[in-house]
């Protein structure tokens, strides 16, 4: 048995935490069963960005004759592409194992961790193999994995995730994704500008159902102008015949009683290869918590206290696995507060306010605070105004299709901020601020100045024009 003062299962932002711990003067150890740095260093946003802003360049290629110049692409080199973003990953992620190993305070033992009891871990599976560990406070940030849905036929086909699909050296002819969240929305896009045949199948009425409704409406809309979209469907069954993949959709309803409509009539989509993109869900179940009093929710992600402590003395836990916002910069600011909690002199709750999130397909999507749907359904009384990208000068001179919406209480207080269009990712930065930092409300984005004729003013009219009274069932849509 090996004793530490810290103890942290996983190598994202719990090394974060493991970090103060060290400077501290705490003893460390680090238990991680792949590469290291975790899901969105190895599989999800830093290969997935820079994969996206390949195909950014690539769109504006071929959209090039829309501003009066003629270009043509000789070669795409898609191998080297995607080797290239591989190699940058695998170097980022062997220097954080180099920065551990040559640390005296840290030990790396690779492996996945089984709690034997509260604090004590056995590693199996790796180099450390029946490893014994007991640390004072220990760490749960073991991360979520793409989650595979129950269709029937789904464990007899080759199919890919989003991990393999990051990998691809060469774009399939016919892609099939099952999913129409945002890593559905961003590899279709993908895969799409590189010359696959994209056919989307989600169960959802719109693409990106976490995003507002007005936003996903017209997101979807621009996808299925792209190629097949299939939502409002669940993928009932899968088959693979001589390469050929298969895939049997039917009818999906939401209502008292979400499911199949059996009757329905059923449609058939073929590819040359199946992304499953359908969620993500919690490595809880690879951690024997039995063994330990540490609560889980009925989806599996580890419950804690608004602190991040589990019911578990000792433990806590913080990223994707605690299920609260599954965004690297939510798990990062979650490191932050944990390391203050177990290191500082007071508790202090996470503050999980205006929490913004954005999808870098095309046309990009970000958004912060309320969702219109939400607040109709809680019966909020608020206003609402949206802004066009093309109303202002420099976003008639991009040509750009888009919108801003903002959502606000009846005095001013800015509920949500939802955006879709160039650079959405970017012009969603400036409500984050106002409404964290600022007065939180529209007078901190009307009373600023905006750069003319620069892109934020589509933010700025979007706060400044006349509202409209929300759930009256006003159309704002402007279409």
């Amino acid at each position: 048995m090996e004793e530490f003062d810290f103890l942290v299962i996983g190598s994202g932002s719990g090394l974060d935490v493991a970090s103060v711990a060290a400077s501290q003067g705490q003893s460390v150890a680090v238990v991680e069963k792949g590469p290291l740095g975790g899901t969105c260093l190895n599989r999800g946003c830093i290969p997935s960005k820079h994969l996206l802003y390949h195909a950014d360049v690539m769109e504006t290629v071929e959209h090039a004759d829309e501003f009066e110049i003629e270009a043509t692409v000789d070669d795409v080199d898609f191998a080297a592409i995607v080797r290239n973003v591989n190699e940058d990953v695998q170097e980022d992620s062997e220097s954080i194992r180099r920065g551990l190993e040559s640390s005296s305070q840290h030990a790396l033992f690779d492996g996945e961790a089984r709690f034997v009891d509260e604090r004590t871990v056995e590693v199996s599976d790796g180099d450390d193999d029946g490893a014994r560990l007991r640390a004072e406070t220990v760490l749960i940030a073991a991360g979520t994995r793409p989650g595979i849905p129950n269709v029937d036929g789904i464990d007899d086909v080759a199919y890919l995730t989003s991990t393999e699909a990051l990998q691809l050296e060469t774009p399939p002819d016919r892609l099939v994704i099952v999913g129409g969240g945002y890593i559905a929305a961003e590899l279709g896009h993908f895969f799409d500008t590189f010359g696959s045949d994209v056919t989307v199948v989600g169960r959802r009425p719109n693409l990106l159902p976490e995003a507002d409704e007005e936003v996903a409406e017209a997101f979807t809309e621009r996808y299925a102008d792209r190629f097949t979209v299939h939502t409002g469907h669940a993928a009932t069954g899968v088959s693979e015949d001589d390469g050929e993949i298969t895939v049997e959709a039917r009818p999906y309803e939401y209502g008292d009683e979400p499911g199949v409509v059996d009757d329905g009539e059923s449609v058939t989509v073929t590819g040359d290869e199946l992304l499953v993109a359908a969620g993500r869900v919690p490595n809880t179940d690879t951690l024997n918590l039995d063994a330990t009093s540490v609560e889980t929710d009925d989806r599996g992600f580890v419950a804690t206290d608004e602190y991040l402590r589990t019911d578990a003395d000792g433990v806590w836990a913080l990223g994707d696995i605690v299920g609260e916002y599954l965004l690297k910069h939510s798990a990062n600011h979650e490191a932050k507060a944990v390391a203050r909690n177990i290191f500082g002199s007071e508790l202090e709750p996470v503050d999980y306010s205006a929490m913004p999130f954005a999808v870098f397909a095309s046309p990009e999507v970000a958004g912060v605070g309320a969702l219109e749907q939400d607040l109709r359904e809680a019966g909020r009384d608020y206003a609402t105004n949206t802004y066009r990208y093309e109303e202002t000068a420099r976003g008639d001179a991009m040509k750009a299709d888009g919108f801003v919406k903002v959502l606000v209480d009846l005095d001013g207080g800015i509920l949500g901020c939802h955006i879709v269009g160039p650079d959405a990712s970017t012009l969603i930065q400036e409500v984050v601020v106002a409404m964290k930092a600022g007065s939180g409300t529209v007078r901190d984005i009307r009373e600023s100045v905006h750069i003319h004729p620069a892109l934020p003013e589509v933010v700025q009219r979007a706060f400044s024009g006349q509202f409209s009274r929300g759930g009256n069932g006003h159309d704002h849509h402007h279409h």
